[in-house]
């Protein structure tokens, strides 16, 4: 069996060196620290002390200069930025936002300006704050890796060097408990390594000469004597941030093409304004006849109509999805998870608890299932090892006792063993056979790997222990990764919603990644097991270059270049890593797989009223602006029709806030 560390208990690691800082939730960059969204809480709060005061008939002098500081406090940003990209020769609609607002104001339609002011400069707020909070993350990744590393001279001696100056073939030195500083290959000694965050595998892996190990992974209780093999700047942990940054980055032909269809209608609307303005003044209308005229099809036509129509919908299905347990973090995700045709899933953690459980027990002869296990029991208690722990877990939960040890021994990479008094005080765990020694003498005992113990192999769908007493084969242990109980409903419901079968991705051997499909009822052809970070990710991209839509569920720091490449990401909410969480694009917080295809559904609804609310806000607007050119629309009618399209919108896409829309 593997050495007895933990990477998620090692007090003795703890002792030898310091773990490496890790991103948590605390080193966020707090909200208050974002200059927009200083700006967007002035421009508010001046806003909503302005709108009593204006409703309650107070002078002008009282609610003007609120307002005002509403105006300046929430537009100048984006009014500047605007003019730059005037100097571009761009044209954007956060500047035709911003004058309207400013047009609205001369015609006296002061509070419906300051409102769309404080619209924008919070969207642009929340858009800061995501930025941010996905920057904090990627930060948090690098330090997985260790700052320093001891490397080992020609003539044996130790430095401690930066990581960043390591090279190729240079010898490290990782002790017990330390993180690998570079993607090396091990020239000598034996150790388990903890490498979830880069394969997500829930136990930590054997390491001997030959074989491979991970920037930024966890170090077992034995020594190991490396080569590097990657450039620091190529580890693997490296190319999962540049991934995260490349995915993110790839989604911008959706942004761009928001962004073409901004550029045009901005274009239009000055164009359509200045000719509403300047066309009655050449046939000899007066100045303010035709300004007013022009500021009324500006505020008729203005895209707020549209852009209301399409945001009530959207929030209501995020509000009443949040009520049970998703986190979904912006309108454009809830939208887009309704177009999902392919539903992709991680294993460890988020098909499964990721928590070994001991699943059968195999005795020989003449040893029965109670006994052998509270014999190995017995040995792995003194084990940090998540396999120990699991031994000892089904032992209690079965009532055995544990026997006395002594002479307890942990070979890193192999197993442990110790001299067990199987017969003093064994209570229900008495011998019933002749075979054991006779009195209180002790039975050595040893559990490992079959391949260490010199048992054969054979082929199982966990982690397998063979067990030896006395040095004869005794029996042997198979644990196994405890699927959630939901998980093969949630694989059923998606399969039926989507009209096809989810897929598995997976960095698990496997065995164990068959096992997991079987139980859940993916496909087999729909297994891609033993994958690396970036591997998964290009699974993703193959997808989507093959015309699906995926949705990707995960939980791990390895999985996060997949949920970036994915249409839509989501992140197991308890047992998440942080890059996880800020990379999806939404989030189950309580880990129920059963609220995906409700939350699938629910998008769809949405999607629907959005359409509805899209023709009946168009229906208003080119009502209005036909009215105002071809005949006379009077402004106070002009505005009562634009905001009772709003309104009327509004309340139609507030249905999804109710209980039957996720239910039904």
């Amino acid at each position: 069996m593997p050495a007895p560390v933990s990477a998620s208990a090692p007090a003795e690691a703890a002792a030898v060196a310091p773990a490496a800082p890790r991103a948590t939730h605390g080193t966020r960059t707090p909200l208050l620290a974002l200059p927009e969204a200083r700006w967007a809480a002035a421009a508010t709060v001046a806003f909503l002390l302005a709108l009593p005061l204006q409703l309650l008939g107070t002078t002008a002098w009282l609610w003007g200069p609120l307002y005002a500081v509403a105006y300046a406090a929430g537009g100048w940003e984006p009014g500047l930025e605007g003019l730059r990209a005037l100097r571009e020769k761009t044209l954007d609609v956060d500047l035709l936002m911003v004058v309207a607002a400013l047009g609205a104001a001369v015609i006296g339609q002061v509070m419906d300006g300051a409102l769309l002011v404080v619209i924008f400069a919070t969207s642009g707020a929340l858009e800061a704050l995501a930025t941010a909070r996905t920057e904090d993350s990627v930060r948090g990744l690098l330090d997985l890796a260790p700052a320093t590393a001891t490397r080992l001279t020609v003539d044996g001696t130790e430095e401690t060097v930066p990581t960043s100056e390591l090279a190729i073939d240079d010898v490290l030195l990782i002790r017990p408990g330390e993180r690998v500083g570079a993607d090396a290959r091990v020239v000598d000694g034996a150790s388990d390594v903890d490498q979830a965050t880069i394969t997500g595998e829930p136990l930590p892996v054997p390491k001997t000469v030959g074989d491979e190990v991970f920037a930024g992974t966890l170090n077992g209780t034995g020594a190991l004597r490396v080569r590097v093999v990657r450039d620091p700047s190529d580890t693997v942990i490296a190319r999962i941030v540049a991934l995260v940054e490349e995915a993110t980055r790839t989604k911008a032909p959706t942004q761009l093409f928001i962004e073409r269809v901004e550029q045009r209608y901005a274009l239009g609307m000055v164009a359509a304004t200045l000719a509403v303005f300047l066309a009655p003044l050449a046939f000899g209308d007066a100045l303010t006849d035709a300004l007013l005229r022009a500021m009324t099809f500006m505020i008729v036509a203005s895209p707020c109509a549209v852009v209301l129509a399409t945001m009530p919908p959207l929030l209501s299905a995020i509000a009443n999805a949040g009520r049970h347990g998703v986190l979904i973090k912006s309108a454009v995700v809830m939208e887009r998870i309704g177009r999902t045709d392919t539903v992709a899933f991680d294993k460890t953690g988020t098909l499964t608890e990721g928590v070994p459980q001991v699943t059968e027990i195999r005795p020989e002869r003449p040893y029965g299932e109670a006994e052998l296990l509270a014999l190995v029991a017995s040995v792995e208690e003194r084990s940090e090892h998540p396999v120990g722990r699991a031994i000892v877990k089904a032992a209690r939960d079965r009532d055995l006792d544990l026997h006395p040890v002594e002479a307890f021994e942990s070979v890193p990479g192999k197993g442990v063993s110790a001299d067990v008094f199987a017969f003093r005080g064994a209570g229900n765990c008495a011998p019933r056979h002749a075979a054991a020694a006779p009195g209180n003498d002790p039975q050595h005992v040893a559990a490992g790997s079959p391949h260490h113990m010199g048992a054969p192999t054979t082929t199982t769908p966990g982690t397998e222990v063979a067990v030896q007493v006395n040095g004869k084969l005794a029996g042997r242990l198979t644990l196994t990764d405890t699927l959630r109980p939901t998980a093969p409903e949630a694989i059923r419901a998606l399969a039926a919603r989507t009209g096809t079968s989810p897929i598995l991705l997976t960095g698990d051997h496997e065995h164990a990644a068959l096992a997991t499909a079987e139980a859940t009822g993916i496909a087999p052809g729909d297994v891609h097991a033993g994958l690396l970070p970036h591997e998964k990710a290009h699974t993703v991209r193959e997808l989507a270059d093959a015309g699906r839509t995926v949705l990707l569920v995960g939980d791990g720091v390895n999985d996060a270049p997949a949920l970036a490449a994915a249409h839509t990401g989501v992140a197991m909410g308890r047992g998440g890593s942080d890059l996880a969480l800020e990379t999806a694009d939404a989030v189950l917080v309580r880990d129920e797989l059963g609220a995906l295809e409700r939350t699938v559904a629910l998008s769809r609804r949405a999607r629907r009223l959005v359409v509805q609310n899209l023709v009946i806000a168009g229906v208003f607007i080119a009502g209005l602006v036909i009215w105002d050119l071809a005949g006379h629309l009077p402004l106070p009618l002009g505005v009562a029709g634009h905001e009772g399209s709003t309104v009327l919108v509004g309340l139609n896409g507030l249905r999804l806030l109710r209980e039957r829309a996720w239910t039904r």
